[in-house]
């Protein structure tokens, strides 16, 4: 990002590819991969660190730290205009007199006013629903947690703690360009953002929870870039996390071409050495977008991953790649293509103008840009078993001469792609952009925009329209306001807007459509604010039916001593359109239930909830585990929730070990941890005691009397002390092996080298 400033005003304005220079040409049997299969190897990852919940709220007075994202000189643009003008362009002639749902529920996400306001331009702003009670909207320097009732959960925080204890670049810099995704088939949370530098290397930065819970712990990793990696777009696949950036020169003032990486999703979840597996492209290919998978159903085992672009070269047709990974055998992975799909001619919005800027608003000449020229976020993927589906969308030239959003369902791109319908909506002659498209389970379709005109009023506002399969094919219904706007945008030297949309399908019924965009409240220089906001179709399930949301969605108990029982609750919520009928509840394993919630023939109305109290009583030592069953009417039921607890003896404190800010080279004060054999009556047996970690050499053990045999309700101590190597935070773990259960027994070390 680059800095920029205009009275007292502070705007961080982000360097994504636009279109105002020419890409070259090259020759058409140039070949698309330029390298690869490349590995990157994580250069640094981590399980530790603190939960998100566990993290201070930054204070109204924190000052936003400075920016290190290179300004993006060079900027590729792709087509002209089509001829005969758009010939699907759905108007006020054409279109269906169904009008879309309404918004079921509609709340404000971050914005003007919120502690550690980042200022940026634009806001880069991405949302997720979970299959609990969660949302999670990330602002490309800042983050918060709601409840699908729009209450706040947590936050402001500032996006680099999602990678707070990894250290480097990751920890210490803020960048943006963030993704967040939830991955509903192994109920995780993963997010992205990157760490800009002003010389090589760069950064991405993955995080994926280690639970159903977005407030908690996260595994983090850091890959490395020697380039810009721009535009990142992180999606969710059975095989792999699946990342696709622009690649520029590591000044921003060249572009290299896209690039597709796949991230070992199985390792990430586990919290293990993760590889990258990347393909480098030419500097024709650009605004890639990975598949990303909604819905139950997986692809069949072995689908590869499909990536999608405009066409470099022609205005009548989008390009599929398929991108196969082999983490065993690298060699083995390969990205083919492209396969070219013939689509209804389209001219890229803003395409004849400086920077794509050509959106007008009320009362200005400052116009916005479209991002015309490249597919939107996301690339919808859906197995239905008879056939898949692929949606994208991007922003063309009405036959009215104003903005449309044109948008695609294609069908079965494992064998051969075809375009089932398409069609560009404009029914009016205000600029409709920034798009972004999704599909419930009933194959209802939605596309989610920003809509903005010249005219008193047509300020930019949060805009959606939809179908359901009986409508005429390739159009949509009426549309509907999600949160109109009451002002312009009068920045004239950005004209930034976006730069994406978030339009996703809750996992808990995948019925409900979650729409986020920006949008002012009032005109000024840059007072962005985002809005967040529900609704579903009246066929899907989701409507006149209870509806299920356990939050978390498992719990872990961690090591518990025998003889003193912990506690933890579950809150299910009715996010439903019926009151819920609960018949029974059931727990197995060393653990038990009390709860406040009502049992048949009483019901739980739309929208409440209520709070299971699960008790870990451990009756031996090591890994107890038991499910938590609730059976009642919902379409899902009955749900389980998987309880998981350690079973000990011993007690190791303190967990974490802060040595201070000592001089690289210096030794630090020693301090000391303290284990203790809570049994009254069994000995405990130390095998080993060892150090671990990214930084293990500089931390050693200068006495330790935990060895041999600590008799019942004994303790032993190991004394330690850092030695930083480097300037900055150095990490690893102190190891105690035992036969007390939940061996071995750790505690965190640190130590800040200065």
């Amino acid at each position: 990002m680059t800095r920029t400033t205009k009275g007292s005003l502070y705007i961080v304005v982000a360097c994504l590819g636009i279109f105002c220079l020419t890409i070259p040409v090259f020759a058409q049997n140039s070949p698309v991969v330029t390298g690869g299969p490349i590995v990157k190897h994580p250069v640094a990852m981590s399980t530790d660190g603190p939960m998100l919940r566990e993290i201070e709220p930054l204070l109204p007075e924190f000052t936003m730290p400075a920016e290190h994202e290179i300004p993006n000189n060079y900027i590729p643009i792709r087509r002209g205009v089509a001829p005969g003008g758009d010939q699907v362009t759905q108007n006020e002639a054409n279109s269906p007199t169904l009008q879309t749902p309404t918004p079921s529920i509609e709340f404000e996400g971050l914005g003007t006013g919120d502690q550690f306001f980042c200022n940026c331009l634009p806001p880069d702003d991405d949302m997720a629903p979970g299959r609990g009670n969660q949302v999670v909207e990330f602002i490309n320097l800042f983050y918060a947690v709601y409840s699908k009732t729009g209450t706040r959960l947590l936050g402001p925080l500032p996006g680099n703690s999602f990678w707070s204890g990894l250290g480097g670049s990751c920890q210490t810099d803020n960048s943006g360009d963030p993704i967040v995704r939830y991955d509903a088939a192994a109920d995780r949370w993963v997010v992205s953002q990157f760490a800009i530098n002003s010389v090589a290397p760069d950064f991405e930065c993955v995080a994926v929870s280690q639970t159903s819970d977005a407030t908690g712990a996260y595994n983090k990793y850091a890959f490395a870039f020697n380039t810009f990696p721009d535009y990142p777009k992180l999606s969710v696949w059975p095989d792999a996390y699946y990342l696709t950036v622009n690649n520029f020169n590591i000044a921003g003032t060249q572009f290299i071409g896209a690039e597709a990486c796949a991230l070992d999703r199985t390792k990430m979840l586990a919290g293990q050495v993760a590889t990258g597996v990347c393909f480098q492209q030419n500097n024709q290919q650009f605004g890639e977008m990975p598949a990303d998978l909604d819905g139950p159903t997986p692809p069949a085992q072995g689908t590869p991953n499909f990536v999608m672009e405009e066409d470099p070269t022609s205005n009548t047709r989008l390009d599929l790649f398929k991108f196969h990974v082999d983490f065993v055998n690298v060699n083995n992975s390969t990205f083919t293509g492209p396969t070219f799909l013939t689509v209804p001619a389209f001219t890229d919005l803003c395409f004849n103008f400086s920077r794509g800027r050509c959106v007008p608003q009320p009362g200005t000449n400052v116009t916005l840009e479209s991002l015309g020229g490249r597919l939107m976020w996301r690339l919808v993927y859906r197995n239905f078993g008879d056939h898949t589906v692929l949606l994208s969308s991007h922003s063309v030239v009405a036959n009215n001469g104003a903005g449309g959003v044109r948008w695609y369902e294609m069908r079965n791109p494992e064998t051969t792609l075809t375009l089932f319908q398409s069609g560009t909506f404009a029914p009016d002659t205000q600029y409709r952009f920034m798009p972004a498209i999704a599909m419930d389970k009933n194959q209802d379709i939605a596309v989610g925009y920003t809509r903005s005109g010249a005219a008193t009023g047509q300020f930019p506002s949060m805009v959606y329209a939809g179908r359901i399969p009986t409508d005429p094919a390739g159009t949509l219904e009426t549309e509907q306001v999600m949160k109109l706007g009451n002002g312009s945008q009068l920045f004239a030297q950005a004209g930034r807007w976006g730069d994406y949309t978030a339009l996703a399908i809750d996992p808990a019924d995948d019925c409900t459509f979650w729409f986020q965009q920006e949008y002012l409240q009032t005109t000024g220089n840059a007072p962005w604010h985002t809005a967040i906001g529900s609704f579903v179709f009246p066929g899907c399930g989701g409507q006149g039916a209870p509806a299920v949301t356990l939050q978390p969605r498992s719990l872990g108990f961690g090591k518990t001593v025998l003889g003193t029982p912990k506690t933890m609750n579950v809150k299910l919520t009715n996010t439903g359109t019926a009151p819920l009928t609960i018949s029974s509840f059931a727990i197995t394993g060393d653990y038990s239930q009390t709860n406040n919630c009502p049992i048949s023939p009483a019901t739980l109305g739309v929208g409440l909830f209520c709070t299971i109290h699960v008790t870990f009583n451990p009756t031996a030592i090591n890994t107890r585990t038991g499910t938590l069953t609730i059976t009642d009417d919902a379409p899902n039921s009955p749900q389980t929730v998987p309880l998981t607890g350690v079973g000990t003896i011993v007690t190791f404190l303190p967990t974490n070990i802060n040595f201070g800010t000592v001089p690289v080279g210096q030794q630090s004060t020693p301090k000391s941890v303290t284990l203790t054999n809570k049994s009254n009556t069994t000995p405990v047996t130390i095998t080993s005691t060892t150090i671990t970690g990214t930084n293990k050499t500089e931390f050693s053990i200068t006495t330790n009397t935990c060895t041999g045999t600590i008799n019942p309700l004994g303790t032993c101590q190991v004394t330690l002390v850092g030695r930083p190597g480097a300037v900055g935070a150095r990490h690893a773990t102190v190891n105690v092996f035992h036969n007390g259960g939940g061996s071995p027994s750790t505690a965190s070390l640190v130590v800040t080298g200065q």
